[in-house]
């Protein structure tokens, strides 16, 4: 049986604003779409170059940040 479980987004989000400090990005600016998926598309342990000029220029890609990105891409394209 399939229950639904009430405000699953915030039990989602442990750490506000973690991600954006990890790519030296500031909390007041989106972080670029096209980031998110450069960060997503690299397998853990490889160092991207951040395809925009926001944040910090080369980012080591582990786990925990690839599984961040994954949520905030989501949570992008969710409707209001």
């Amino acid at each position: 049986m399939f229950f639904m479980v009430k405000r699953w987004i915030q039990k989602a989000i442990h750490k506000p604003g973690k991600l954006h400090s990890d790519l030296g990005i500031s909390k007041d600016e989106k972080i670029p779409m096209s980031f998110l998926n450069a960060i997503i598309r690299a397998k853990a342990g490889q160092t991207i170059k951040n395809p925009t000029s926001k944040g910090k220029k080369r980012i080591l890609v582990t786990r925990k940040i690839e599984q961040r990105a994954i949520l905030a891409r989501n949570l992008k394209k969710m409707k209001k």
